[in-house]
């Protein structure tokens, strides 16, 4: 029964987040292997995709450090044990969201794979429907107000 419970209290999201946005990498290079697009100018790629992968893992390791010294569960389908609002959750209520975007654009960018590029808004709006949304849910039954007030003050991605 326990096990029943602790299922029902989690967010529910539809798939490991980390696997959607691989499955978008993942498509995004089949599609550039059939239909090769444009290259970029190097300056372009190096700079532009090596700022963007360094941002996103740095943001991507704040976040972790932030639930591990929250002492909540870093796995969204695991329910939360403590409202994080510290780190870079003073900026965002999904900094890890946002972290693994900036890699992938940076993966991206630095392939030169426009249409790997394309499918980001694809994934983001999968994250937000099928993640974000029900861990908004979840953390809103689970911390009632002090959830509320950190979302009317907080954005959720910057």
């Amino acid at each position: 029964m326990a096990p029943r419970i602790a299922r029902r209290e989690a967010p529910g999201v539809i798939a490991p987040p980390p696997l959607i946005y691989l499955a978008g990498l993942g498509l995004g290079f089949l599609l550039e292997a059939l239909l090769p697009s444009a290259s970029l100018p190097g300056w372009l790629r190096w700079s532009l995709g090596g700022a963007l992968l360094v941002a996103g893992g740095l943001l991507a390791v704040s976040f972790v450090r932030a639930f591990r010294g929250a002492g909540t569960p870093v796995n969204p389908a695991e329910p939360a044990t403590a409202l994080v609002t510290a780190g870079p959750y003073r900026l965002s209520r999904n900094p890890g969201y946002l972290g693994m975007a900036l890699v992938y654009a940076g993966i991206a960018v630095l392939s030169e794979a426009i249409w790997v590029l394309a499918l980001l808004v694809p994934v983001l709006l999968l994250i937000d429907r099928g993640v974000i949304r029900r861990e908004e849910r979840h953390l809103e039954r689970r911390f009632g107000e002090d959830y509320l007030r950190y979302k009317r003050q907080t954005r959720r991605w910057i």
